[in-house]
């Protein structure tokens, strides 16, 4: 769940370091990243897929998640998590437990989707990689490198399609030799969301066992 997570942050989320960094890159890293943010809220339905060719892993799972401002509602593997801006909400129907804790979004490591439109703004270096023509699409990538060397990522390859400027899919390598791809199937903004999608509603869930972290 938590590199699920991690992957989101990457896929949405420029202060530093920029004379190290290609311009056009950075120019185009921005446009994506300003479009993004322009939108009231977000909807995205995924794919996911973990390889490891050494360690004989290929593991594939669908998701989808909404974003309004901090706010979003995450659904994968089984599980659902609502942040309501104040609260995080983990509800596991399996084990029938809700965990309630309390998200710092300020905090760097705090991984969460609000953060997908920005971060790559610190701890990476990037520049323009190759154009591929995906189903009938240009998709542009672009290479970002972990300034630090004590990072567990070898590098990310972010696909950005070049007629909406939306980000296409997302490719994360590991130095242990893992390989992570989350694919958007579909993008949708601005949509009518109800009222009540970011909030928790207890009387969903009377016999399920509350575990407050805080």
């Amino acid at each position: 769940m938590k590199k699920i997570i991690l992957i989101l942050t990457v896929l949405l989320s420029t202060t530093a370091l920029f004379a190290q960094n290609d311009a056009k890159a950075k120019g185009l890293l921005t446009e994506v990243s300003n479009k993004a943010k322009s939108y009231k809220n977000i909807s995205i339905d995924f794919k996911y897929v973990l390889e490891n060719l050494k360690e004989n892993i290929n593991q594939e799972t669908r998701g989808d998640v909404v974003m309004e401002g901090n706010k979003y509602k995450l659904n994968i593997l089984g599980i659902t998590r609502i942040f309501d801006g104040k609260k995080l909400y983990t509800i596991s129907p399996e084990d029938e437990e809700i965990t309630i804790s309390t998200e710092d979004s300020s905090d760097e490591n705090t991984i969460t989707p609000s953060k997908m439109l920005s971060f790559y703004e610190k701890g990476f270096t990037y520049k323009m990689d190759i154009i591929q023509n995906i189903k009938g699409r240009k998709v542009q990538y672009v290479k970002l490198t972990p300034i630090k060397s004590s990072s567990e990522i070898k590098y990310v390859l972010l696909g950005i399609d070049n007629e909406t400027k939306h980000i296409y899919n997302l490719i994360e390598v590991g130095k242990n030799g893992t390989k992570t791809t989350l694919t958007v199937n579909s993008f949708k903004t601005n949509e009518a969301l109800s009222k009540s999608l970011f909030t928790f509603d207890s009387s969903k869930y009377t016999d399920y066992y509350i575990n407050k972290l805080d």
